[in-house]
């Protein structure tokens, strides 16, 4: 979520950053509900000022009237000084309404028949002073319970109001950081290196399908228990993915200092909101029930570990000394995949549910760049101990996710297509995921302040998987093994037909 302070400063330079995403931002429906906003704010605080004080001088008066009722050294001077000050104060205060008050008592002269009674020493002033002060409670008391109506219905329209404007930041994208080049989609992205050579085969190559299906990997399977976009795997093939995902863990914590979680699979939309998928996405969501009773709360599959991951932090204040936190899970994840149809509907690339090990990392505001560069380090070592050939591109304005400042995306070369495809996508969000979920740190100065948050993935299985067979593969079908991932096959270098 934005910086609603940023939005008012500076709201023409924010509608022009967002529009480089291809964001139109509607400035004078901002201005409008700003200014009634502010209109009702100042509303409800002087209504809240107003009732506070004619509370405190209903009380003062009625202990000034004690205090005369009790003096044993009541003297018309004494009586002048308590009296005609407090009354005088109240009257300038809330003027007609309590002036209306005094002359119901029958003084209508106001302050100046006070001094000239006491200046007179008639005793019978403390019968007339309290009929003064009954009569200033009594029209305090309506004004009190005529401000608590007012003050409800104005503090209800400023609610509102506010309720209308936090929703609709809700559904503004992250503002693009000044490094990130300008486009209007995929085709205006910019490669920033290339590793590792394609291999040139002697042989006519197959597809991840045509290799794996004789290996264990059961696409009609899938569609029988589940429909399109779901598989079985068995075998070889069910090892050797479970192999990777290890190997991916195993590489993040023992090699780049992330802590290992496991995490449920099933989430809030609060969750969800916190990370940005919800409200925009919720029709890329598979959303559950519990027992089908539709009344209850409804529930989500996690379309990736950093929804979870990242909301570790929520409704949280670190300790500056506890940054950076690197997190890593392995998990499935769920994705409707609407807008997709037609789309890879071949294989494993595009899948209702596939395995993931994400990496997350929670950081110092000044350090959030630097992590970024880092994060895709930890991404491509997985390429290149998989002896995966691959290329880095900065996504342009147009491409990047609703909650990235900047995303290098990892692409790796998939032999049957003929081309890179995205096998990890690495994002810095700044603070607009910490100021969602409220997650902060106290700095050195004992300042509370939000967090920038970053993800990627380290890797995509089911995508890594795809890669190995079509890039390892050898003219009789079977598979080379990477020597980085044999140990997790328990020694086993080539993966055969049976």
């Amino acid at each position: 979520m934005l910086d609603i302070q940023q939005l008012r400063s500076h709201t023409a330079a924010v509608a022009e950053r967002l529009a480089q995403r291809g964001y139109e931002f509607d400035t004078a429906r901002f201005n409008e509900l700003e200014e009634k906003r502010r209109q009702l704010q100042i509303k409800v605080e002087d209504l809240q000022a107003t009732r506070n004080a004619v509370s405190k001088d209903i009380g003062g008066l009625r202990s000034e009237q004690k205090k005369l009722e009790k003096s044993p050294d009541y003297t018309p001077t004494i009586a002048l000084s308590l009296v005609g000050a407090l009354i005088g104060g109240v009257v300038a205060k809330e003027g007609s309404k309590f002036q209306a008050a005094l002359l119901g008592a029958g003084i209508g002269a106001g302050t100046s028949e006070i001094i000239k009674a006491l200046n007179s020493n008639e005793p019978e002033y403390i019968v007339q002073q309290n009929g003064v002060i009954d009569a200033l409670v009594h029209d305090g008391t309506i004004i009190v319970n005529s401000s608590k109506t007012d003050l409800e219905q104005a503090a209800a329209d400023l609610d509102a109001v506010q309720k209308e404007l936090d929703a609709w930041l809700l559904s503004i994208p992250n503002l693009p950081h000044e490094s990130v080049p300008a486009g209007k989609d995929e085709t205006e992205n910019v490669e920033v290196r290339k590793v590792g050579t394609p291999r040139e085969f002697d042989f006519e190559i197959k597809d991840h399908v045509d290799l794996g299906e004789p290996l264990g990997l059961d696409f009609e399977g899938g569609a029988k228990l589940s429909g399109a976009r779901f598989t079985v795997m068995k075998g070889q093939i069910a090892r050797l993915h479970r192999a990777l995902a290890q190997f991916m863990l195993d590489t993040h914590t023992l090699k780049h200092g992330y802590t290992e979680h496991y995490t449920p699979y099933i989430v809030d939309d609060t969750t969800l909101q916190g990370t940005g998928q919800l409200p925009k996405f919720a029709e890329d969501l598979f959303h559950v029930t519990r027992g089908g009773d539709e009344s209850k709360k409804t529930q989500y599959l996690i379309p990736t570990a950093e929804v979870t991951l990242t909301n570790t932090v929520a409704d949280s204040i670190l300790a500056e000394g506890d940054l950076p936190l690197k997190l890593t899970a392995h998990s499935p994840c769920f994705r409707s995949e609407a807008g997709a149809y037609g789309k890879d509907v071949r294989g494993l690339i595009r899948q209702h549910q596939f395995d993931k090990v994400e990496m997350v990392q929670i950081v110092h505001p000044e350090k959030s760049y630097e992590a970024l560069e880092e994060m895709v380090g930890h991404a491509e070592n997985i390429l290149k101990a998989l002896e995966l050939p691959y290329r880095v591109i900065t996504l342009c304005t147009g491409d990047m996710g609703f909650g990235a400042t900047k995303t290098y995306d990892l692409e790796v070369w998939v032999p049957a297509q003929n081309t890179y495809r995205e096998i990890s996508s690495c994002s810095n969000c700044e603070d607009f995921q910490a100021r969602r979920m409220k997650a902060r740190f106290k700095d050195e100065n004992g300042k509370n302040r939000l967090v920038h948050t970053l993800n990627g993935s380290g890797l995509a299985v089911g995508r890594t998987l795809v890669a190995v067979l079509e890039n390892h593969q050898n003219a009789d079908g079977s598979i080379n093994i990477p020597a980085a991932l044999q140990p997790y096959m328990g020694g086993v270098t080539k993966l055969e037909v049976r």
